[in-house]
């Protein structure tokens, strides 16, 4: 596939061939979770030990047991299958003590503490700067004109980024995203970032600014500094991560509220309901579906048996929809009961990022409700969420009244 994912006029494509056009992978879901709920299947060639079978996990029980369990299914499979990509450091493989180790460092720049500095300086001005650009026109594709540039630029500024950096930045994001389809143009981006950060990485050990790139040079494990490589492999983990799974949880609470007027009118009447719309929507449609882990030894998971060097993914939007769980599950509702959701992972590997992504869809859906009046769907396009692996929409068509003097 030679599409190289520089705009995101080819998303659409790349949601097809990576995730497939699929809008409802939940029924079968829960024939799964009901019949077989750890599943066996043969595939040759995929990650894990060749001519191992895979196991695909079902039920909330069982998954949230595995993501636990970080000797028994060991994360080191990511450096396996996208380290050529991403860096032999990269922190989503990393198994105990070194995966706790450099989390400890990083995880001091995305606590909630760290981050409440960030949101009217950088975030909100970043929001409002946005739909600045639409705001006069009565309608937009929030998708693309908001939710994929949002994060980007966000990130880019947390990092302290040149402004004018800001474009292309945004294209070895995609380049990163894109790495599964066109494996050659992400290992360009991958060299091209490192070749791009060295420098801004040697000017901040001279001279720390307040940024994270400052704060990731100053940092140390048992008395050392981190090294380039493990510096960079960490940001380059930061763009995908960072953009793809926030962009997506934006679109699909967005989707959820906007499909649904009377939740998106209590909402709009009472803010404080944001933070519970944020947790069902991560529950209702998780921005990844599955994710991947190795058994590190011969065990059992919900009763069948997993042979050591088999790959084993927890398939979190199955989990997340379990009946037992949760009452009426497909349902998105953001006042059903409160209860944990594996939407952003388990155990030591829980999503680092999780307070700056919570923090930038709070500070989103309040720009947007405050700046849009009478922010609608526009269904005649029949937006929809779909993917099998990764889930958003790839367009959100809204309309809204303009405001005089709106740029």
């Amino acid at each position: 596939m030679q599409q190289l994912f520089d705009d995101l006029e080819d998303f659409g494509e790349f949601d097809d061939f990576v995730s497939g056009d699929v809008r409802d992978p939940y029924t079968e879901l829960a024939r799964l979770r009901r019949e077989e709920p750890v599943q066996k299947i043969e595939i040759p060639g995929i990650p894990g030990e060749e001519g191992k079978p895979l196991f695909m996990v079902y039920r909330y029980e069982e998954a949230q047991q595995m993501l636990r369990d970080n000797e028994t299914f060991s994360s080191s499979i990511i450096i396996q299958a996208f380290g050529d990509v991403f860096g032999k450091y990269v922190i989503l493989g990393m198994d105990e003590p070194e995966h706790g180790r450099h989390r400890a460092l990083i995880s001091k720049a995305f606590s909630q503490k760290a981050l409440a500095r960030w949101e009217d300086d950088l975030v909100t001005r970043i929001g409002a700067a946005l739909i600045d650009r639409f705001a006069g026109r009565g309608s937009a594709d929030l998708v693309k004109e908001f939710n994929f540039p949002y994060p980007t630029l966000i990130i880019a500024g947390l990092l302290g980024l040149p402004q004018e950096d800001y474009a292309q930045f945004q294209k070895w994001s995609i380049s990163l995203l894109s790495f599964t389809v066109n494996p050659e143009r992400g290992r360009q981006a991958s060299q091209a970032l490192a070749d791009y950060l060295g420098p801004i990485l040697n000017a901040r050990r001279q001279d720390p600014r307040d940024d994270l790139i400052s704060g990731l040079a100053a940092a140390e494990i048992d008395g050392e500094k981190l090294s380039d490589e493990e510096i960079f492999s960490f940001l380059r983990l930061l763009l995908p991560a960072g953009v793809e799974t926030t962009y997506r949880s934006l679109g699909n609470l967005l989707f959820g509220l906007l499909s649904d007027p009377d939740q998106l009118d209590a909402v709009r009447a009472d803010r404080s309901l944001i933070p519970q719309a944020i947790e069902e929507a991560v529950r209702w449609e998780p921005p990844l579906l599955m994710i991947t882990r190795v058994a590190t030894r011969d065990t059992e998971l919900g009763g069948v048996h997993i042979p050591a060097g088999c790959s084993v993914m927890p398939v979190l939007g199955a989990a997340n929809r379990q009946e037992e769980r949760f009452s009426d599950p497909d349902r998105f509702n953001i006042f059903r009961d409160v209860k944990p959701n594996i939407g952003w992972g388990h155990g030591v590997h829980v999503c680092l990022g999780m307070h700056l992504a919570r923090l930038e869809m709070r500070v989103a859906v309040n720009l947007l409700l405050d700046r849009l009046p009478n922010l609608r769907l526009d269904t005649s396009g029949d937006p929809f969420i779909r993917g099998q692996v990764f889930r958003s929409p790839t367009a959100l068509p809204v309309t809204f009244d303009t405001v005089r003097g709106a740029s």
